[in-house]
């Protein structure tokens, strides 16, 4: 059995399919492999660790037919067509739960950086521009005593919740399809309408998976709900966020501020105005970023990727509907 893995990952992962006698061929070059090179090198293998691999969509599988399993060195996993695979009995798994608090400290990041003005300063100083400051320039904002919002109050969004509480004090609104009953009950935290949560809010964090249902669901009008004072953050998918619609509210006033690691397209172009903004912070999508994280992340591959070769139902399954096959 042999598996193909389309970029670096972490030795976590690599070390158990060698103890589980499965051979791997990591792709090390640069550039990253298109859709064709994927399914080329697939074509000659078992099974298949994506590492961001674009393209898998049902042309994809129906060439790759014969993988036994597709495990995916992400959380995410809508740029997967997973009906595609279902329909062609191919489980695939992800690596849930694992990067919980790298993405909740990323946020945590946004927030205190947009808050505090931290990039737009540093830049300054590149600039020589460090001279003397009036008492009333350059000023942020504290976080005790705000109010957090947050849309999609999972694993993610619960993390922050509690980080906000315990650091700040601060008051957690909440918008949800369902009740997070262990977030009201250890935090305090309310269930509101996103009317209310939008208007009531010092920071606005999105943790919400990227559906039909949320692609654009923060454009024109959810913006100027905020306050202008509100600072938006976005840590979950570029495409749930209208881009030009948060420039113009940045650039009208409608907001104070604005933190993504995510954008839409990916990677986002060098001119694009956010970059210059003073009140906004763009990082090049780090959730995951740590080694404690990525190697979890490499672990649960491994794992999913294991079990599928044996005919097992994977550990972590996107699609458990296809062992219903």
């Amino acid at each position: 059995m042999k598996v193909f893995i389309n970029k670096i990952i972490p030795s976590k992962g690599l070390e158990l399919l060698e103890e589980a006698g499965i051979a791997y061929t990591m792709w090390k070059e640069k550039p990253v492999l298109d859709r064709e090179q994927a399914i080329y090198f697939c074509k000659g293998h078992d099974a298949f660790i994506s590492a961001g691999q674009s393209g898998l969509n049902a042309d994809f599988f129906a060439q790759c037919s014969h993988l036994k399993v597709v495990a995916l060195h992400s959380v995410g996993f809508d740029g997967v067509d997973i009906a595609a695979a279902t329909k062609q009995g191919i489980p695939i798994g992800n690596t849930p739960n694992v990067l919980n608090r790298a993405t909740a400290e990323t946020a945590l990041l946004l927030m205190l950086t947009v808050a505090r003005k931290a990039l737009y300063l540093h830049k300054k100083i590149q600039k020589g521009e460090w001279g003397v400051a009036q008492p009333t320039e350059d000023l942020g904002f504290d976080m005790v005593g705000k109010t957090l919002g947050v849309v999609g109050l999972g694993r993610i969004g619960a993390e922050l919740a509690r980080m906000c509480k315990q650091s700040w004090n601060m008051e957690i609104l909440y918008h949800n399809r369902s009740r997070n009953e262990q977030a009201e009950r250890d935090l305090g935290a309310r269930k509101v309408s996103m009317e209310e949560l939008l208007s009531q809010s010092d920071v606005v964090s999105v943790h919400t998976a990227l559906t039909s249902e949320t692609k654009g669901m923060f454009g024109k009008k959810e913006f100027e709900l905020m306050k202008p004072t509100g600072i938006f953050i976005n840590t979950s998918r570029g495409g749930v966020h209208d881009e030009q619609a948060l420039i113009q509210a940045l650039e009208k006033g409608e907001i104070w501020g604005a933190g993504l690691d995510v954008t839409n397209p990916e990677p986002m172009q060098p001119g694009n105005p956010l970059l210059e903004m003073e009140n906004a912070v763009v990082f090049p999508h780090i959730g995951s970023s740590t080694v404690e994280t990525r190697a979890e992340m490499a672990r649960c591959a491994a794992e999913n990727i294991i079990a599928g070769l044996k005919g097992e139902r994977l550990p972590y399954p996107v699609n458990p509907e296809v062992y219903d096959r």
